[in-house]
This record gives structure tokens, sequence and C-alpha cells, in this order.
């Protein structure tokens, strides 16, 4: 396949991430308790519902997303992670690094300090291995603000974590006193 247009790689990347984590039912697909849906009633249901995708563009966004969001496997497919609607990953607990790195904005501060880290519409708090990955996070929504989390203190006083198939941290949730803000 010649090289695929970017705009249209992030438009199937955009369509994949609304229908595989968040509204599946929008294109009548379902989710397997896993999050999988086999390739060809997704790609049968993008093209019902107005948004062909050929089974080669599908193959390019999960193999050259530079985020690795997508997921292939015996057929199906799935989202890495960031779901809102329930599904279990089955991803093992695993012990995390030292530290790990969220990025936010300066206006979720107050929140944060009195709450810490919390899913909000999603099923896990995700965490960066890096500092540079959190400060593009962060920059999504503005203006990049990096916390620290100390995440081996957390797993050793028992919070979980698990470490999805594209290198995102994930946690339940990021009690405040694990934290360290920025100046």
């Amino acid at each position: 396949m010649a090289a695929m247009d970017e705009r249209r790689m992030i438009r199937i990347s955009k369509y994949l991430a609304r229908h595989l984590r968040h509204d599946p039912r929008r294109i009548g697909i379902t989710l397997d308790a896993n999050g999988w849906v086999p390739v060809d009633v997704l790609l049968r249901a993008a093209a019902a519902h107005g948004f062909p995708i050929t089974a080669a563009e599908l193959w390019h966004v999960v193999e050259h997303n530079d985020k690795r969001r997508y997921a292939l496997e015996n057929g199906r497919i799935r989202a890495s992670q960031g779901h809102s609607v329930p599904v279990e990953l089955g991803l093992p607990a695993v012990e995390p690094p030292e530290v790990l790195f969220h990025g936010t904005v300066a206006r979720s501060l107050g929140a944060i300090r009195q709450e810490g880290l919390r899913p909000m519409s999603r099923q896990h708090v995700h965490l960066s291995p890096d500092r540079e990955t959190a400060t593009r996070v962060g920059a999504r929504r503005g203006v990049p603000v990096v916390l620290t989390v100390r995440a081996a203190a957390m797993h050793r006083d028992g919070h979980p974590f698990r470490l999805s198939a594209n290198g995102v941290w994930l946690a339940a949730h990021v009690p405040p006193a694990y934290l360290r803000f920025p100046a």
C-alpha cells in the first residue's frame, strides 16, 4: 500500500478511538468483555455508517500510530487502553519504576491536590514512563504541568499498577500523598 495520507490516518485513528473506547453501540458493534471486536465486523459497521475503511488502512493505522493505541490479534482489534465503556483488559499487575509522570494543566491542580488523580470518565488513570511523554499529554489541553508520581511507594503500599501494550501505565487512582507538584 502506498503511504497513507496523514490526515486520513488521523481521521481513522480518531474514528477507532471513538468506537473502540467510548461508543461502540453508535455504529452497532459490541466489544467482548476484554474490549475486542472482530475486524470484519468493525469494517462492515464502519462502511454501513458512512466511514468505509479498508483492511489495509486499518492495518496501517494500527502499525504506524505513534502512540500504538490499538492492538490486532487473531482477526480482532481493540484499543490498548483509555476506555470509558467497561472492559477488562486482562493486564497483570506489575511492579512500576520508582517514578512515573502525569501531564495535566494548571486549572486541574486544585482538584488534584484535594483528590489525587482520578480516572474521570475512563477506567484508569494514565501515567507516562517519562517526563517528555507526560508533557505532550498535558499540552493537548493547554500549557502542560507535569506531576511526578511516587509509583514504587504506591506499589509498596498495595496499589496495583498495570502496563498496557503501548507502554502506558494504568492505576485505579493516585492519592495526593504520592504526588509531587512542580514548584
